[in-house]
């Protein structure tokens, strides 16, 4: 008997938005997850270098203690529940945490007893584990603040961290405090040997197609965000995917009503691609999900109810907390273009990047000093 356990931080596209079944999302992770291990698979390679304090990362996922007799949803503590799968098999759907104010009482899981209940049972062989933290609208303080410490207690054995365009679409957008959260996650579960997954991910304001006054401050401000996420996920040795790029992010069927979060079909693309990476460093050893959806598409009527109800909501809360600032930024965009000095600006975001960088370095430093 051998088992996985895979815990998902992050915001609504890990959450699953986009990829309802049944009145829950599922998502690229929970897709992710039947596809990590197989009946005759056994990941057995170490994942990345040491960290900067020497932190090695778990070779494999053998020999690990785990609570087992897991087959179905159980709920633990607060609002986040398990799903195991056996093998390939689906053996329970996959629900995040719904609404903003989920990760309430969440609990460590500290042997099979914490689930204990009339309808667990042992499945036969192997299987994984998936706990789904992620909130949707979680910024990376969010992550820090809320969902690391349950994570942490869960002690996962695979752990993905992918989140950070929430921060883009705040006024409060700032990369020195991203990079500082990021770093703290991220090494805190290298300290306990996890493997860790993330990814750097398309600008908001690409995909929602706004005019390039609009568009660029939030390409630029995402452009800063994953730099940050590559250098921590190369310091980390973080299995990452470049989600940023490629043909699909253009293709209109990848993506929901909202033009922000990928439908089932963009889901299954980036399970599909995470499988890819993880297989190619000897990770995941179950067949890959499949890139074709299971449900059909939303009417067209149906994807304009939800724009008109759950979109418009969202839509209010921009105006209100980005939409001033935005115009600011882009009334700047458009002076500089005028001048010929756009180049400035990126200049600038860049070296943001390389000071909130370079001061998560200084203070590793100086414990050491002292």
């Amino acid at each position: 008997m051998r088992h996985v356990r895979f815990v998902a931080l992050g915001d609504s596209l890990t959450e699953g938005v986009g990829d309802p079944v049944g009145e829950r999302w599922r998502g690229w992770a929970a897709l992710l997850a039947q596809s990590l291990i197989g009946e005759n698979g056994g990941a057995t390679r170490a994942v990345g270098p040491a960290g900067p304090a020497g932190r090695a990362g778990r070779a494999g996922f053998e020999g690990l203690p785990r609570v087992e007799g897991l087959a179905g949803t159980k709920r633990f503590a607060g609002t986040a529940e398990i799903q195991a799968f056996a093998g390939t098999e689906t053996l329970a759907r996959t629900e995040g945490l719904g609404g903003t104010d989920g990760l309430a009482g969440v609990e460590a899981l500290a042997g099979a007893e914490a689930c204990a209940g009339g309808d667990a049972a042992v499945a036969p062989g192997e299987h994984v584990e998936f706990i789904n933290l992620a909130v949707s609208g979680a910024q990376t303080r969010d992550v820090l603040d809320r969902q690391l410490p349950a994570g942490l207690e869960l002690r996962p054995d695979v752990v993905s961290v992918v989140v950070g365009v929430n921060d883009t679409l705040r006024c409060t957008f700032d990369i020195h405090a991203v990079a500082a959260r990021l770093d703290t996650v991220y090494g805190a579960f290298a300290e306990q040997g996890a493997v860790l997954l993330t990814a750097c991910l398309p600008d908001p304001g690409g995909t929602l197609g706004l005019p390039g006054a609009l568009a660029r401050p939030l390409a630029r401000r995402q452009r800063a965000v994953n730099a940050v996420v590559h250098a921590l996920s190369e310091r980390y040795g973080a299995v990452h995917l470049h989600a940023a790029e490629g043909a699909w992010l253009t293709d209109r069927a990848m993506w929901s009503a909202d033009r922000l979060h990928p439908g089932e079909r963009g889901h299954r693309q980036l399970a599909v691609r995470f499988h890819a990476v993880l297989a190619e460093a000897g990770l995941a050893t179950g067949s890959p999900p499949s890139p074709e959806p299971e449900f059909p598409a939303p009417t067209t009527s149906a994807s304009l109810w939800w724009l008109a109800t759950a979109g418009t909501g969202w839509v209010a809360r921009r105006c209100t907390d980005l939409l001033p600032q935005l115009l600011t930024l882009a009334a700047d965009e458009l002076r500089h273009r005028a001048r010929g000095t756009s180049a400035r600006l990126d200049l600038r975001a860049s070296a943001a990047v390389s000071a909130a960088l370079a001061a998560l370095s200084v203070a590793e430093r100086q414990p050491d000093a002292a």
